[in-house]
């Protein structure tokens, strides 16, 4: 986003403000684009110039509903700030907070900063939850006179508290707004690796186990639920086994309920190796073995937004996106030991994700297919009355005022399958 005031004209006029929309504002909604860049305008404010013509769009008038197109020159009046909605205060850093949270990263692009979780860290912050990734980011602000400067990157995924490995933190909302779509869209592939007790029946296969929140645990905990339940399905994959004791596996979430993997590895009978929260007293082994949770975002595989410019004159028209991220995380210090206590080789696994197995489709897929289907069985019943028609022009036995006969009125639904032509 661009800022120019406008330099010409009398009057209110010399305060109207000119912005042209940037590459991470491309698609978004008019009253959006006001809620992530000027969101000291209420909705009401946007809504009241948008009536009256006062916001304009390339010179023509705009909906708060209109999506807005990188290039775009955005008219906007002077006033309409609400002081009581100031900028929130963000609490300062510690130099050794800043090193910690750049000590985490494992990769950063244009559009992302990768980091490598580690476990008893939470995500995002909570009642009782004071340290965590969010509260981080502020170490990734680019400063004054920096590309997107002030722009505070944004959480796109989570990872369980005890849970360690690769978690993605886009740049920009533009960019976050992308990579959301990927994951929900189940076109980001996660692969984890896992400590199980004892060994899975069968050494690979599917879990397709509905997940809900368990009554009485104030949502925090998740059970398996055939009738109330979300639908949620788990690959996974034994890699290697120490005799009967506990098995190493792979885990590939092909959708994205809470504790889905820790709940559906309880459910077959083999518990996370230190999830005492699904396994309890059994989910942890004796010796060596540590009692912190075993379950490790190995490798995300993902693709970046679109092409688009990185914003530096050095770099204008340069492509920065549309390309695969691959991040592999190392293990933490407990898993690394546990694997060489129970004699696992960590080069037995790639953590290759399954690409062969196609990931359910969404609700908006599955909707798109839908439309496509009654498009095209309103087209076939379309020619289906254009034929009958055609047959009772030369019937002679036909209406004596030469009325054309209505075509005939059917009842109920179809049955799946285009109608085909009457014989």
């Amino acid at each position: 986003m661009s800022n120019s005031d406008a330099e010409n004209g009398t009057g209110a006029d010399k305060n109207v403000r000119q912005f042209t929309v940037g590459e991470d504002d491309d698609g978004i909604r008019l009253d959006r684009w006001f809620k992530r860049n000027l969101p000291q305008i209420g909705f009401a404010t946007v809504s009241r110039w948008a009536r009256t013509g006062q916001i304009r769009v390339d010179g023509k008038r705009a909906k708060p509903e209109d999506r807005l197109s990188e290039g775009q020159m955005l008219r906007v009046p002077p006033g309409g700030e609400q002081k009581e909605r100031g900028p929130r205060q963000r609490r300062e850093l510690t130099e050794e907070e800043i090193q910690e949270a750049r000590d985490m990263v494992i990769r950063e692009t244009k559009t992302a900063i990768v980091f490598n979780k580690p476990p008893g860290l939470a995500t995002q912050g909570g009642s009782k939850t004071h340290k965590h990734i969010d509260g981080l980011l502020d170490a990734f602000v680019p400063a004054e006179g920096e590309y997107n400067a002030g722009v505070r990157p944004r959480l796109v995924h989570r990872l369980d508290k005890d849970t360690s490995g690769v978690l993605l933190v886009a740049r920009t909302p533009g960019a976050a707004a992308s990579y959301s779509k990927r994951f929900s869209g189940r076109s980001a592939r996660k692969v984890y690796w896992a400590l199980v007790v004892g060994i899975p029946e069968v050494s690979q296969g599917t879990i397709d186990a509905p997940l809900a929140k368990q009554p009485g645990s104030g949502g925090e905990k998740m059970h398996v639920d055939e009738e109330e339940g979300q639908p949620a399905k788990t690959r996974y994959r034994v890699v290697e086994r120490a005799g009967n004791r506990t098995a190493w596996v792979e885990l590939e979430p092909l959708t994205g309920r809470t504790h889905q993997l820790r709940v559906h590895m309880a459910a077959i009978g083999n518990p996370i190796v230190g999830d005492g929260k699904y396994g309890g007293q059994d989910a942890f082994l004796t010796g060596a073995i540590s009692r912190k949770m075993h379950l490790h975002a190995r490798r995300l595989i993902i693709s970046e937004p679109g092409r688009g410019t990185t914003g530096d004159k050095s770099d204008k028209g340069k492509e920065t996106g549309g390309g695969r991220l691959d991040v592999v995380a190392d293990l933490p210090e407990h898993f690394a030991a546990s694997m060489e206590a129970l004699g696992f080789d960590e080069n037995a696994s790639n953590a290759d994700p399954n690409l062969d197995l196609a990931p359910e489709k969404t609700k908006a897929e599955k909707k798109q297919v839908a439309r496509q289907y009654a498009k095209k069985y309103r087209k076939e019943r379309r020619g289906e009355r254009k034929t009958r028609t055609a047959g009772t022009r030369g019937n002679t036995g036909g209406d004596p005022k030469g009325k054309k006969r209505k075509p005939l009125k059917r009842s109920g639904k179809p049955n799946g399958k285009p109608a085909g032509k009457r014989k």
